[in-house]
This record gives C-alpha cells, sequence and structure tokens, in this order.
C-alpha cells in the first residue's frame, strides 16, 4: 500500500503567484512516442502529487487519449518556492494547433527527443514555431535506458548519438532564432552550460552535466588539502569541470588529469571526458545489474553512496535498476534544475514578448506587459477553451499578462475581429469565477495576478476560440496565434436522422469551440462542413461531435482536400468592369508573385500591421519592388491577412478614397472564393490600372462598386492563366536499409518524390524524407506528415483530361455551382 505525501496545498499557491520571479510558464513538446507523460511524472512527482514509484508509470498528464490530451498543471515545491505552470500537449502533428495554443501563454518550451529515433520532422516544426514566438528552449534526451539495453551502444557511439541531436536541434534554432542580437540572446542548447539532460523518463533517472560536475568537485577537492570550499569558488570550479565534461576533451586515468589531446605523451588513446567520468558509471551499474553480478552492483550502489529502501534491495534486474538509477539520478531534481535555472520568468519573459500587444507600444496596457505589472490595467489572452464536465459548457483558459483578474470582475471581453473604438466583437460582463487547473483537477481561486495562468468560468459564451480580456478602455486585442498547419482536409457531415438536425448544429458549435484548429462551415448548398489538420485530426473530431458535442449518430463524406487558385502569368490585357448602372468603371491586371512572397505574408513577416517604411524597404530589398509601390497597397487577402495584394497604381482620379472600401470588400470576396471554383486565390497580384466614377457619391455606392470590384478582379484572373495550387506535406519514414528502394517507389506513384535519405545516427535505421500531396496521403497508415508548401496542380484546368479540370468539375459538383469554369464574357465588359 503505497502512501501519499502531497508537498504543497492549493492554499500555498496565492503567496507564491505574487513571487513573479519565481513563476516558469513552460510546454512541452516533442515528437508523437518520444515519452513527454513520463517525463511529465518525474516532475508531477516531485511536486508530490503522485507517489515517486509509481513515476514513470502513471502518465499523469494522460487525461485522455494523445489526440485529445491538452492540459496545463500547476506543480508548486515547498522547499524551492518555484511555481510551475506546465503545460502538455499532444504529440502527433495532426495537433499542432494545439501546441500552438500551449506556446501563446508560455515562455520556455521543454523540448523532449528520443535519443534512438532523433530529431523527427514534428520537432522540428513545433521548436522553429518556439523560436519565432521568442520562447525558450530546454532540450531532455529521454530513452536513454533503450540505447543502453536494446542497441547496446558504446559509450563513443552514445555520445555521437546526442552530439548529433544537439547538433540538429542548434541548426533549427540558428535558422528561426535572431541570434545573440536578438531579445533573448544566445538561446543555443549546450550541455555545458546545462540546457541539456539525458535520462529515461520510463525508469524515473536523469541528469545534467551540472550533476556530475557538482559530484566531481566533492570527489577531487577532498583528493587535496582544501575539503570545504566558499560557495563562489565552488561554484566557479563546477562551471570548469562542466566545459570538461563535453566536447573533445578527454581524461587520463593514471594521471587524473584533464587533456585536450586524444592520446597521451606515451602515445596511448585517452577516453573522452564524457564517456569516461558520465557515461562509464551508469553503463557498470547497468552491466552488473542486468548480468546479475551482485558483488559488483553491490559494491557500485555502496561506491556511489545510494541509499536504497528496504524493499528495494530484493528486487533483480530491471526493477533492481530502476530504483538504483531513480536513487542515484532522479529524474524530477534535473529537471527541476533546467526549467528553473534556465527558463525565464514572466518578468524577463515579457519584456520581448509583449510585442503579443499589438496597440502602442507606450501605451497602458503595454507598459504593464511589459513590465509584468500587477498594479497595471487587467490585460489576458485567451488561448484556448477547454472543455468542462457539464457538456456544452468551457472554461476559457489563458494567461493574465498584466493586472490582476478576480471573480466577479467587470471586463471587457474582446474577440478577433474586435477594432478599438468600435463595439463589434466586444462584450463588457463579469468574470462568474477564477480557477486553478491542476491536471485532472481544478480549484477555485479568489484572484490570479499577472504571469500566471488561470481558467475563467463564464466567459465561454462570449468567445469562439480565442480573445482578450482587459480592464483597460482604450486596449488593443493580443495577436492572434499563426498555426504550423492549416485546414486543408475536409468531410461533410449530416444527422442520420434529419429530425436531429438542430443538435447537429449545436454540437459543431461546440467542436469549434472546443478545437483551436477546426473548421465548421456550412457551404451554399447547406451542406456541414468540417476542415481539420490531417485524416487522423478529422477522424478525432467526428468522434468528439458524435460522442460529446452533438451526442447523435452522424454520417459523413469522404475526405476531400481544399485547393487554391493562382495566376501563371501577367495578364493578357487590362480588364474592363462596368457597374451596374454603367457610370462607373474599373480597370485591372493580374500577375503572379515572385517566388517566396506568398510564404513571407503567411509567416507574418510583410502584413498590413507593419510600419510602411519598414514594409517598403523590405519588399524593395528582397524582390526589387520600386520603393513608392508598397505605399500604395491597399490591401491583403482574404481575411485582411491572406497572400494576395491588391495595389492602387492609379494617377490623377478623383474621388478614389470615397470607393477604396468598396473595393477592398469586393476583393475580400473574389480573393475568398476563386473563380475557377470558389477556393481561396494564393499568390496573386492585382494592380487598380485606372477607374471612371460618377461624380454624385450616391452613384457609387457599396451596391454598385462592390460587385463590379469582383467582376473585374474575376476577369483579369481569367486572362491570367489561372491554375490550381495544392497543399504539399513533407513525410519522414524511419525503416532498416533494405526496404528503402520499396519506399523511394511509394511516393512516385501518388505523385510525390524522396528528396533526401540519411542514416539515423548510432541506430541500423535510415530516415527518407519525401513530399506527398495531401491528396495522395490517404490509405490504411497514419504517417507523421507535416504540411510543407503549396504547389501550382500540373495541367491547365481547360483541358479535359487534365487533373485540375477534374478537380474543378468535382468541386463545382459537390459546391453545387454550375458546371464549367464560368466564361469570360461574364466579367469582361466593353468600352
Amino acid at each position: 500500500m503505497l502512501s501519499l505525501k502531497v508537498n504543497f496545498t492549493v492554499g500555498q499557491i496565492p503567496a507564491i503567484m505574487d513571487k513573479k520571479s519565481n513563476i516558469r510558464n513552460m510546454s512541452v513538446i516533442a515528437h508523437v512516442d518520444h515519452g513527454k507523460p513520463t517525463l511529465t511524472d518525474s516532475l508531477v512527482c516531485k511536486a508530490g502529487i503522485i507517489a515517486s514509484a509509481r513515476a514513470g508509470e502513471t502518465r499523469f498528464a494522460d487525461t485522455q487519449k494523445d489526440t485529445e490530451k491538452w492540459l496545463a498543471q500547476s506543480l508548486c515545491r515547498d522547499g524551492s518556492g518555484f511555481l510551475i505552470n506546465l503545460i502538455d500537449s499532444p504529440g502527433h502533428v495532426d495537433f499542432s494547433s494545439e501546441v500552438t495554443a500551449a506556446l501563446c501563454v508560455t515562455d520556455g518550451a521543454f523540448v523532449v527527443v528520443d535519443c534512438v529515433s532523433g530529431v523527427c520532422v514534428q520537432t522540428e516544426t513545433v521548436l522553429q514555431q518556439a523560436i519565432v514566438e521568442h520562447i525558450q528552449p530546454v532540450l531532455m534526451m529521454n530513452k536513454t535506458d533503450r540505447a543502453l539495453l536494446e542497441l547496446q551502444l558504446e559509450p563513443e557511439e552514445l555520445y555521437q548519438t546526442f552530439q548529433c541531436i544537439v547538433e540538429n536541434v542548434n541548426v533549427v534554432i540558428s535558422t528561426y532564432g535572431e541570434g545573440e542580437t536578438g531579445p533573448m540572446g544566445n538561446i543555443m542548447i549546450d550541455p555545458v552550460i546545462g540546457t541539456v539532460g539525458f535520462g529515461s523518463g520510463l525508469h524515473g533517472w536523469a541528469f545534467t552535466l551540472k550533476q556530475f560536475a557538482e559530484m566531481y568537485v566533492t570527489r577531487f577537492a577532498a583528493k587535496g588539502e582544501k575539503v570545504k570550499l566558499p560557495p563562489a569558488e565552488r561554484s566557479k570550479k563546477v562551471e570548469d569541470m562542466m566545459k570538461k565534461l563535453w566536447s573533445d576533451k578527454y581524461f587520463d586515468p593514471a594521471t587524473s588529469k584533464f587533456s585536450k589531446s586524444a592520446t597521451n605523451p606515451d602515445g596511448k588513446k585517452l577516453p573522452r571526458t564524457f564517456c569516461q567520468l558520465v557515461l562509464d558509471p551508469i553503463f557498470k551499474i547497468f552491466d552488473a545489474i542486468m548480468n546479475f553480478k551482485k558483488e559488483k552492483a553491490a559494491k557500485l550502489i555502496e561506491k556511489l553512496d545510494i541509499k536504497l529502501d528496504i524493499e528495494d534491495r530484493d528486487k533483480e534486474g530491471k526493477t533492481l535498476l530502476k530504483a538504483v538509477m531513480r536513487r542515484w539520478l532522479p529524474a524530477g531534481d534535473a529537471l527541476l534544475q533546467m526549467i528553473t535555472i534556465h527558463l525565464p520568468s514572466p518578468v524577463t519573459a515579457q519584456k520581448y514578448r509583449c510585442e503579443l500587444y499589438e496597440g502602442p507600444p507606450d501605451d497602458e496596457a503595454a507598459i504593464g506587459v511589459k513590465t509584468c505589472d500587477p498594479k497595471g490595467p487587467l490585460m489576458m489572452y485567451i488561448s484556448k477553451m477547454v472543455p468542462t464536465p457539464d457538456k456544452g459548457r468551457f472554461y476559457a483558459f489563458g494567461r493574465v499578462f498584466s493586472g490582476i483578474v478576480s471573480t466577479g470582475q467587470k471586463v471587457r471581453i474582446m474577440g478577433p475581429n474586435y477594432t478599438p473604438g468600435k463595439k463589434e466583437d466586444l462584450y463588457l460582463k463579469p468574470i462568474q469565477r477564477t480557477i486553478l487547473m491542476m491536471g485532472r483537477y481544478v480549484e477555485p481561486i479568489e484572484d490570479v495576478p499577472c504571469g500566471n495562468i488561470v481558467g475563467l468560468v463564464g466567459v465561454d459564451q462570449f468567445l469562439v476560440k480565442t480573445g482578450s480580456i482587459t480592464t483597460f478602455e482604450h486596449a488593443h486585442n493580443m495577436r492572434v496565434m499563426k498555426f504550423s498547419v492549416s485546414p486543408v482536409v475536409r468531410v461533410a457531415v449530416e444527422a442520420k436522422n434529419p429530425a436531429d438536425l438542430p443538435k447537429l448544429v449545436e454540437g459543431l458549435k461546440h467542436l469549434s469551440k472546443s478545437d483551436p484548429m477546426v473548421q465548421c462551415i456550412i457551404e451554399e448548398a447547406g451542406e456541414h462542413i468540417i476542415a481539420g489538420a490531417g485524416e487522423l485530426h478529422l477522424e478525432i473530431c467526428l468522434k468528439d461531435l458524435e460522442e460529446d458535442h452533438a451526442c447523435i449518430p452522424i454520417k459523413k463524406s469522404d475526405p476531400v482536400v481544399s485547393y487554391c487558385e493562382t495566376v501563371g502569368e501577367e495578364s493578357s490585357q487590362v480588364c474592363l468592369s462596368k457597374s451596374p448602372n454603367k457610370h462607373n468603371r474599373l480597370y485591372v491586371k493580374a500577375r503572379p508573385f515572385p517566388d517566396g512572397l506568398a510564404e513571407d505574408i503567411d509567416k507574418g513577416e510583410v502584413s498590413s500591421h507593419q510600419e510602411l517604411k519598414q514594409r517598403a524597404r523590405y519588399l524593395a530589398e528582397k524582390y526589387e519592388w520600386d520603393v513608392s509601390e508598397p505605399r500604395k497597397i491597399w490591401c491583403f487577402g482574404p481575411d485582411d491577412t491572406g497572400p494576395n495584394i491588391l495595389v492602387d497604381i492609379t494617377k490623377g482620379v478623383q474621388y478614389l478614397n470615397e470607393i477604396k472600401d468598396s473595393v477592398v470588400a469586393g476583393f475580400q470576396w473574389a480573393t475568398k472564393e476563386g473563380v475557377l471554383c470558389e477556393e481561396n486565390m494564393r499568390g496573386v497580384h492585382f494592380d487598380i490600372h485606372d477607374v471612371t466614377l460618377h461624380a454624385d457619391a450616391i452613384h457609387h455606392g457599396g451596391g454598385q462598386i462592390i460587385p463590379t470590384a469582383r467582376r473585374v478582379l474575376y476577369a483579369s484572373t481569367l486572362t491570367a492563366q489561372p491554375r490550381l495550387m495544392e497543399h504539399i506535406y513533407l513525410v519522414e519514414i524511419q525503416c532498416p536499409e533494405q526496404v528503402v528502394g520499396g519506399i523511394y517507389s511509394v511516393p512516385n506513384r501518388k505523385r510525390g518524390h524522396v528528396f533526401e535519405e540519411s542514416q539515423v545516427a548510432g541506430t541500423p535505421m535510415f530516415a527518407v524524407k519525401a513530399y506527398l500531396p495531401v491528396n495522395e496521403s490517404f490509405g490504411k497508415m497514419m504517417l507523421p506528415f507535416v504540411f510543407d508548401h503549396w504547389q501550382v496542380l500540373p495541367g491547365d484546368p481547360y483541358d479535359a483530361n487534365s487533373r485540375p479540370w477534374q478537380v474543378v468539375a468535382e468541386t463545382h459538383k459537390r459546391k453545387g455551382l454550375k458546371e464549367g469554369i464560368p466564361p469570360l464574357d461574364n466579367f469582361l465588359d466593353k468600352l
């Protein structure tokens, strides 16, 4: 019978919440099956929520299946007085949106990598996003026990495996980070400074070089005259020792001296310090215990001063190994050390994360966020809706960046479409309750100061997925998060019993709330469409809809893929469209974007929120635009942020500003529903060449201009070689060498191709990377697909034998549109 000693109570948490420098908000990110839950257990065990003997087996973080898992845990440690808000999220790539929601409210990322598989696609994708969002990483290499027991690597091979993973992670950080000049400074991970851990979550042991350095400083000091060192001197010696324990440093056991040379003066090969002083003791313990060398094991246990419990002394084999390693190198200590020393507190992080606030950098809210000021106005970002035990209700989960949020407080709830000074998407309501979320438990709390993570009750009815909450009247929104995946796979759903339609509609609303990524759309034909990131994501969404949200049997169509519409060349003529009253004329041409611009807009490198001079400089330097042209960009679309641009290059046109809003509305409409098959447009640059307007404002109102703008944009698209674009997945497959040939043939049959093949360090496995169109990715097997890029679908949509023509025909049929691409005469007028 295990007794459960709880090290902290909810009553102690409010006191620590006020110590902002002792708070750590972190998310755990990893590829699927790299062992997040087992490592999380070690931390939870350290806080005393589960018994230490069960750590690694309880999987406290597994409240649901990995696909649905998204939870926060507040871990508070009595002795150290640290409050760690740990957010766990699924590892499967289809659920990257859940990771994004976690990254928005955290400052540190705890990256877990399986040291046998190495850095996989999903780890790279999420780490890239974390670095771009200014989230500081630390690395934990998990499943070291597998490398020793299954692969039986030699110490030098294991070192090379670790070194390779550290290099791969640093490549991502250096590619997407801003270097030492950036706001976070140098965030490259390095075992020498303690930002890399090694261990086994399942067996409950882990270490950083700091622990071994401290051990050896004590041992070497004990041999000398001076046994007790002053703290500052000891700390310096530990730092120096850490530098000797990694990289190309060698140790001579005969003289007990360190060397930079791999051989001693006699020409004898020296062992690497890491292998000799760190790995060798671990290898010896594994060898003695797993090969049942009891006397040798007992000597080692005594030498390393490991105190075993009475019940552990009679164990043998793997159970004894777990008990010994857990006592000698407890995972909780190593993880806590990495988190508390190397991840930033809200006070540090909000100095550079204040850029999340979209308002002026010197208003009250911005200063409150930057200084993490509890006396400032309340500024809180809601990143996710978490379902409650009451069906249909949600906790609004988010982070307080400034001020204090409390029960009963009257606040301004601002949705993502809120514009300062207007009342759209704004609600003035009191907060019913503030709650603390601790894994499976929810505890009410009176108030929560800035720097902390909290759940709110009663806000879910005013927000769909995300939003900002403030008490400052002139506050702007917090920046909406960008996802690393997009909802590209769709299914149509309907209730098996038509009488259940209202339940289906209500269920779709709840599904849309609960998942940050999923989109629920009603087509013109009346079909209910669910769009998700991939086949698995959709499968889970449909299961949730049927079992939790709508609670009715549903029918679904086969999954279909979203496409985009683009152009292949500049319009063959300046296109003219007249308004319905024939008094106004618009002249427009379309042309394709230069390579890379659409991706830059997606990433936010070029956007409507940018300062004009900065945007002009960027476009002039990278894409050779004329400096005056970026100033004339009217808008981006669709949704004001999409990868299409409308530019005014007219000269001397009167009353132009009077119709600007109407033309922009027509542009947003046209780019959201393209001319080929009403899919989003992508990578199209529209130039307004000339405008002729009626002098009387009543004759050039929205009713005249909006449909005209849409028609002229359609005409210019049809005269510029319209094309379809499709999503391309990046897929990584790990396989033995003998089947690599077979792997090459599969993507080729599916219009894809293999572009990289490499051996996984320290294993007999090969990693093969390939590109594969999303439309060809459905089948019996779920692979870790990551959306990589858009690619033009080869062929002409006007050619009846081509693939694009087939896609257009199928899409028209599904959406209930007229057969065939609309003729140019519908949109192009003559003088």
